[in-house]
Formats: structure tokens, C-alpha cells, sequence
């Protein structure tokens, strides 16, 4: 038999195993592992959704704190301008250097697995054996699985990867991609309750600011269900209630202490 053929079969005899086992425990979860799930390691998703949430938060109650203590539009302007800056590197900055050091923390471990899979292959198997077991796999079926798992190099370090450590190891993670979404999706939430200073001044603005970052906020908690499949209203109802609450407080402070409370 082609060696490519036996290693064909050797993984269709490893998935049926699995498969097996799983069912023997839990046949409704083994059901749901036929389902296809959107990737989300690469942190891209999760960074422009939550972007756009924290620079409109960010930013709407910032513009209405200052529009609070009713100084001159520029200020407003000046304020909201520099806070959307601000904002976006400093969000940037915090999505890189988190992501990268998480890739770095698992390239470490990944490559501890690396080096005891090629110096001490049986002891790799022993624990593969010792995980099967512990989560209900006959002890024969364990055996054969963990052997199967540890013929191929790179079968046997996703195996443990994913079994030991909880991760993929072809999807750990862009720090860049991150970094970019955050950078521009906390821009563009920041951005929109500043555009009614850019038309318009006084109390008009600051009523443009209150209806733009509310229908901006049920916007964001409408997204932000379809990327968690729960209702649309209640998350967009979350999402507004946050905002709107930020808002209150520091709009609150602004006009309590005003513009001669500062001197």
C-alpha cells in the first residue's frame, strides 16, 4: 500500500475512534462537533466590534462631559478630536501588545511540546493516553488513539496543542490585524458623535450628539448579536443603556463644575 494511502486510512481509522468515543459519552455534543463555527482567532472580529464600542462610549460621553460646562464649540471640538486620537493609539497599543504577548506565551509553550515530542515521544503518548482516559475513553481505545495521534510530527503537536494547551496552533492570534482594527473601528465610533460639532454648535449639537450616539449605540449592540447569535433587542437595548448612562454622568459633572470651576 502507497505510504499516502496508509496515512489516509490511519486518519480515517483515528477520526472514527474519536467519533466513536465521543458518542459512547455524549451523543448530543458529538451531534454538535458537526457543526461549522466562524474563526475567530485571529482577534480581527473581536477588535473592530468592540473598537467601534469603546471609541462611541469613549467619545460621546468626553464630547457631552465638555459640552456640559458650556464652553466655546472649538473647545468641544478640540476636546473630541483629541480624544478620538488618543484613543485609537492607545487602543491600538493595548490590542498589540496584549495579542503579542499572548502569541509569544504560546510559541513558548509550543515550542516546549515540540522538543519533548521529538525527545521523548513515549512519555507524549503516555499523557495523550492518560487525557483520553480521564475524559471516558476505554483504555484500549485511548491506547490506539494516542498512537495513531503521535505517528505524523505534526499531527502529534496540534493533538497535544489543542488537548493540553487549548489551542490551535495554525491560528494564534495577527497582533498587527488587531491592532489595526482597534486603531480604525475605535476612530470611526469616536468620529460619530463628534460630526454634529462640525455642522452645527450649542444646544443643536449637543442634541445631535445625544441621537447620533444613541442610534450609533443600538447599531453596535445589533452587530454585536449577530456575532453572538442572542436577540438583537436586548443587546442593543445593553449597548444604549451603557452609553447613555456614561453620557449622563459626565455631562452631569461638566455642567457642575463648569468652565469657571476649573480656574
Amino acid at each position: 500500500m502507497p505510504a499516502e494511502e496508509r496515512r489516509r486510512g490511519d486518519r480515517r481509522r483515528m477520526a472514527g475512534l474519536e467519533l466513536g468515543a465521543a458518542r459512547s459519552r455524549h451523543p448530543a455534543e458529538a451531534v454538535s462537533r458537526d457543526h461549522h463555527h466562524r474563526s475567530v482567532g485571529t482577534g480581527g472580529a473581536r477588535a473592530a466590534v468592540f473598537g467601534v464600542s469603546d471609541g462611541l462610549v469613549t467619545n460621546v460621553a468626553l464630547i457631552l462631559g465638555i459640552a456640559g460646562a458650556h464652553p466655546s464649540s472649538s473647545v468641544v471640538r478640540l476636546a473630541g478630536l483629541a480624544g478620538l486620537v488618543a484613543g485609537a493609539f492607545s487602543m491600538s497599543a493595548g490590542e498589540y501588545i496584549s495579542m503579542r504577548a499572548q502569541s509569544e506565551l504560546f510559541e513558548r509553550e509550543l515550542a516546549v511540546e515540540i522538543h519533548e515530542i521529538a525527545v521523548r515521544p513515549e512519555r507524549e503518548k503516555r499523557e495523550l493516553t492518560r487525557l483520553y482516559e480521564s475524559r471516558g475513553v476505554d483504555p484500549e481505545a485511548a491506547r490506539t488513539l494516542a498512537t495513531e495521534m503521535m505517528r505524523t510530527p505534526e499531527l502529534a503537536l496540534e493533538t497535544h496543542a489543542r488537548e493540553e494547551l487549548g489551542i490551535n496552533p495554525q491560528s494564534l492570534g495577527s497582533p498587527v490585524q488587531a491592532a489595526a482594527s482597534s486603531f480604525a473601528t475605535f476612530a470611526v465610533g469616536a468620529f460619530l458623535p463628534l460630526i454634529p460639532w462640525l455642522i452645527t454648535s450649542g444646544t443643536a449639537a449637543i442634541l445631535g450628539s445625544v441621537i447620533v450616539g444613541a442610534v450609533a449605540a443600538v447599531a453596535v449592540g445589533v452587530a454585536l448579536a449577530f456575532f453572538t447569535r442572542r436577540k438583537w433587542w436586548r443587546s442593543a437595548l445593553r449597548q444604549l443603556v451603557i452609553s447613555a448612562f456614561a453620557a449622563a454622568v459626565t455631562f452631569g459633572i461638566g455642567h457642575a463644575v463648569g468652565i469657571s470651576g476649573i480656574h
